[in-house]
């Protein structure tokens, strides 16, 4: 008599404790998101730092990509354990010192501490997903991240508005704090006892410490490297995002040298050839910087739009990051079941459509049509495209990568996600003050994530199918 193997689910013995860890801080990650971005509108406008609207986004980008150079050389050398703890500790600093502050620039001081533990965590589980799960199980893995943020695509835009209705904005900031302390004592208790170490250090412990004893000094002086350069990124980034505050004769330039500043900077932090968009991982890396510029420039002004055009309140404004997420969650499900299927070429050209037809249609109705059902659904269109796209580009990277530079390639895909982000907030924000088109600022920021969304699909066409 024969027997069965069973067959390896995220959901197995060996696997529950991380995956239930792992999705509960992918929550909590949705939860801040979606609420931040709802009720930014009357956070910059109770603390008179309208102006800096957009430096709330970019800052908090900027600085994740500090915390995810740290946190993929960090989990390189000794696991992903470490990392992810220091990073929940910041990200929950960061939401207090926010929900505290009295004027904007303590407000974003908190945001650039959140970006450090954001950018931290995220790296750190995708080395624990590398560490942790069969490649048979990456796309199921990422499925379930995306998953976690159905209840807060639900409930969280909404949810954000009523209590900044009801209470205050700061709640919607300490709220999150309460429920990142609780969950961090329930994700250091999941995570004893699974082992996040290399297989090399495993099987030799003896010959692991003595290869990291030797290469110790080039490797710390590559990482001060890499950290210096990831400083230069993020100062940067959010320098582009105050150049709002000076005249448009010295901030465009000033825009412009951050931005040629930050090229070069980035590119030890990337595969080679990534800038160049060469075939298979650097085109990955770069398609996920330029697609996430466009989607997250044109979020960030969802709710104003609707707030300040249509007089929506901020907890029905909400509605559009509801479906756009709900969207998300139920693409990146399909992603996960189907993508070998479908391929990575389908898969960009799904995606360029629905974000494309999003960015028009909102065009549409600040210039002729003024009806804010269609920015509703077309944004809900918008995350539906991204969330196919997006758990493809991760499962691409790690089937690209070995153990040897698995923290290195996560680190590079969340450093162009981040910086890509940032920067195309920053300059849609310069955008919006400084520049609108036809006496508007909304447009102006629409037409720049649809030229980012066209650019996106060189690279997109060149990123391959990976063996696993």
């Amino acid at each position: 008599m024969t027997t069965t193997s069973p067959v390896a689910t995220i959901w197995d013995r060996t696997r529950l404790g991380i995956t239930i860890g792992s999705v509960v801080l992918i929550f909590l990650a949705a939860i801040e998101a979606l609420a931040v971005t709802t009720v930014m509108p009357v956070v910059s406008a109770d603390l008179r730092g309208e102006a800096l609207y957009a430096v709330a986004f970019s800052g908090t980008l900027a600085t994740s990509v500090i915390g995810m150079v740290a946190a993929g050389t960090w989990s390189d050398r000794s696991g992903p354990r470490a990392p992810l703890y220091t990073a929940v500790a910041l990200f929950l600093v960061g939401l207090v010192v926010s929900g505290l502050a009295l004027d904007m620039y303590t407000f974003l001081a908190g945001r650039l501490i959140q970006g450090l533990g954001a950018g931290g965590q995220t790296v750190a589980l995708y080395v624990v997903v590398a560490r942790v799960y069969p490649p048979q199980l990456h796309g199921r893995i990422f499925a379930a991240y995306a998953a976690a943020w159905v209840v807060p695509s639900m409930i969280g835009p909404f949810l954000a508005g009523l209590v900044t209705e009801l209470l205050h904005w700061r709640w919607t900031f300490l709220g999150v704090a309460v429920l990142t302390a609780g969950a961090f004592v329930l994700v250091v208790q999941r995570l004893s006892g699974v082992r996040l170490e290399s297989d090399a250090g495993e099987e030799n412990p003896d010959a692991a410490t003595a290869a990291a004893e030797a290469a110790e000094p080039s490797e710390q002086g590559a990482f001060a490297k890499r950290m210096l350069l990831a400083v230069v990124v993020a100062i940067c980034a959010v320098g582009v995002g105050f150049t709002v505050e000076l005249p448009p004769a010295a901030g465009g330039p000033l825009a412009a040298i951050g931005i040629a500043i930050i090229g070069f900077a980035l590119l030890p932090l990337l595969p080679r050839r990534t800038l160049r968009a060469a075939p298979g991982l650097p085109s990955v890396v770069l398609t996920r910087g330029l697609i996430a510029g466009a989607f997250f420039a044109a979020e960030a002004y969802i709710p104003k739009l609707l707030m300040d055009d249509f007089d929506f309140s901020p907890s029905i404004a909400g509605l559009a990051l509801t479906l756009a997420a709900l969207g998300w969650s139920s693409a990146s499900a399909v992603q996960g079941r189907y993508g070998d299927r479908l391929g990575s070429r389908r898969i960009m050209l799904i995606t360029f459509v629905l974000l494309l037809a999003a960015l028009l249609g909102i065009i549409a109705v600040v210039l002729v049509w003024p009806l804010p059902w269609i920015v509703v659904v077309g944004w809900g269109l918008a995350g539906a495209g991204m969330g196919l796209l997006y758990p493809r580009l991760t499962v691409l990277t790690l089937a690209y990568s070995t153990t040897r530079d698995e923290g290195f390639n996560s680190s590079a895909l969340s450093i162009s996600d981040a910086t890509g982000s940032a920067l195309a907030v920053a300059v849609a924000g310069l955008g919006f003050v400084a520049l609108p088109l036809l006496g508007s600022g909304y447009l102006t920021v629409y037409v720049f994530a649809a030229v980012l969304t066209v650019v996106a699909v060189l690279p997109g066409l060149r990123m391959g199918d990976a063996e696993r």
